[in-house]
């Protein structure tokens, strides 16, 4: 099959979450298929600032089609739509204004789907909440499958949405949780779908990598992603900070990702920025335990990987998905507020035989639903259900 990924960035070095599932996904789609990657030209999802050349490229055994971005974000303007798009009383017009602002911009990409978007037997869009998926699915959406990664925050109570959420013809979910939110806005029967989660290799074996040089030292407890606001790890900090106070000892907190907020110092808290592959799978296969702070998630990646290294985790049981995905596996504790995170993190730290366990239920999980063979089958069985003509009567 031909196949193309629209997504709004995309390259080995994109920390985020959608863009890594795409990555991932379209790369082991491409064992099987052709597989072309529609993208934009940026680097930074803030701005949408052009850094890569535009035209065609190659990562590994991808096709990369990138677009140049009309015009960067404005901060300001985006707020304001924000503002009025999210009150509950907006016009279509203003709320599809801020898809508009909360873009990327990529009118090629848009007039690429319009003349040559019959030419793929598919296309999958990741994530909705972004432009080129909310304007360019309805080009194809004969053929379009979407991956939502849809979160319960304010973009998905979008009135619009309704109208758009019928346009697919076909659906990769993430988590039941996602499904279940995602089809409640639906104005027509369900079209195909399947569940899928993501993908993991088995961990590569330990390398034996000394963290000290960075600033780690054990034990520590690990935070990997986007330090964001938006993330929770200004709760994550303060629930860390206020734990040190009332419980005095070794226990230290590493966050390692790109920063999008202030940072507190504190003699426990190490910062280490983006870090590469094999510093991530040493953070992995050393930390306690990992944190995982966001109320909004579709899934979270980095909890799946952390139980591919036999890591337990704590969770934010606000979360809907992540508190799923916790009872699914039993390989996680929950928490709602300060004193329930200090007994979960107590715990794990002092009952290292209620972690081990929690870490190696963790494990059997992803061995029983993640592994890349099963994630592949499911998505060949949608692709066929979408794209295979129907049988001729009797």
């Amino acid at each position: 099959m031909k196949l193309a990924c629209v997504v709004h960035r995309f390259g080995a070095d994109i920390a985020g979450g959608s863009e890594a599932h795409c990555r991932h996904v379209a790369t082991h789609l491409a064992e099987r298929h052709r597989v072309t990657i529609l993208t934009s030209c940026a680097k930074d999802h803030i701005t949408w600032r052009n850094e890569h050349e535009p035209g065609t490229s190659t990562l590994g055994p991808l096709s990369v089609l990138r677009f140049a971005s009309a015009r960067e974000r404005s901060l300001h303007r985006f707020a304001e739509v924000s503002e009025q798009a999210f009150s509950g009383t907006a016009s279509d017009d203003v709320q599809e204004e801020w898809f508009r602002e909360n873009g990327p911009n990529l009118p090629g990409l848009l007039e690429h789907l319009r003349v040559h978007g019959h030419e793929y037997d598919a296309v999958l869009f990741w994530a909705f909440r972004y432009a080129e998926v909310y304007f360019g699915l309805p080009l194809v959406q004969d053929r379009s499958i979407l991956v939502p990664t849809a979160e319960e925050d304010p973009v998905i109570r979008m009135s619009i949405l309704d109208r758009f959420f019928a346009c697919p013809a076909g659906y990769i979910f993430l988590t039941p949780e996602e499904q279940e939110l995602v089809e409640r806005r639906m104005s027509t029967v369900p079209p195909p779908s399947c569940i899928i989660g993501s993908g993991l290799d088995p961990a590569p074996p330990d390398r034996g990598q000394d963290l000290s040089s960075r600033g780690v030292r054990a034990p520590f407890i690990l935070y990997l992603g986007r330090i964001d606001p938006n993330k929770g790890c200004a709760d994550l900090l303060a629930h860390f900070v206020r734990y040190k106070a009332e419980h005095p000892g070794p226990v230290q907190l590493v966050m390692a990702g790109p920063s999008s907020m202030p940072l507190p110092t504190h003699p426990d808290i190490q910062y280490l920025g983006f870090v590469d592959e094999e510093t991530r799978e040493a953070l992995l296969r050393q930390a306690m335990l990992l944190a995982m702070p966001s109320r909004y998630e579709s899934l979270s990646l980095v909890l799946l990987e952390a139980w591919n290294h036999s890591l337990p985790a704590v969770v934010n049981g606000h979360c809907a998905v992540l508190k799923g995905q916790a009872r699914r596996a039993n390989g996680a504790l929950y928490y709602r507020n300060y004193d329930e995170f200090a007994r979960c993190v107590s715990v794990l730290l002092e009952r290292r035989d209620v972690a081990r366990t929690l870490g190696e239920q963790g494990l059997a999980y992803v061995e029983r639903e993640y592994r890349w063979p099963i994630v592949v089958r499911k998505i060949d069985a949608l692709l066929e259900k979408v794209i295979a003509p129907p049988h001729p009567p009797r």
